[in-house]
C-alpha cells in the first residue's frame, strides 16, 4: 500500500508535461510556501523567514494543497522537488535523489526487525 502513495504523487507530477505550468497556477507566495515545505522548514520556520504567522502559512500550504491535487505536506514537498528540483548550495545528497533511489531499488528479503 504504501508503495502505491509513493507511486501516486510521482505518476501526478511526471504525468503534468510541463511541471511549470502546474506551478504557474500558484501565487507567488505560495510558491515560496512550496519551496520552504520542500527544504523540510516547519510552519514556524517559514513565517519566520518570510515575515508572516503561522496562520497565513497553514493558508497558503492549503491552498497549494487544493490547487495541486495535493493530499499533504509530504506529497508537497515531493512535488515541490521534482518541479523545482534541489535546493543548490547543499551540502548533503538531495533528498530527491535519494528518494528515488530508494524506491528502483530492488527489495532483498530480508525479515522485519533485523
Amino acid at each position: 500500500m504504501l508503495k502505491n502513495r509513493r507511486e501516486c504523487v510521482t505518476v501526478r507530477v511526471m504525468e503534468t508535461k510541463d511541471t511549470s505550468l502546474a506551478t504557474g497556477k500558484l501565487t507567488r507566495a505560495e510558491r515560496r510556501v512550496l519551496a520552504l515545505v520542500s527544504a523540510a522548514k516547519t510552519n514556524k520556520e517559514i513565517a519566520f523567514a518570510l515575515g508572516i504567522s503561522p496562520g497565513t502559512v497553514k493558508r497558503h500550504l492549503e491552498n497549494v494543497l487544493g490547487k495541486l491535487a495535493l493530499k499533504n505536506r509530504v506529497e508537497a514537498a515531493i512535488y515541490g522537488l521534482i518541479a523545482n528540483g534541489c535546493p543548490n548550495g547543499s551540502n548533503s545528497p538531495c533528498p530527491l535523489m535519494l528518494w528515488r533511489s530508494q524506491i528502483t531499488m530492488p527489495r532483498q528479503n530480508v525479515p522485519f526487525g533485523t
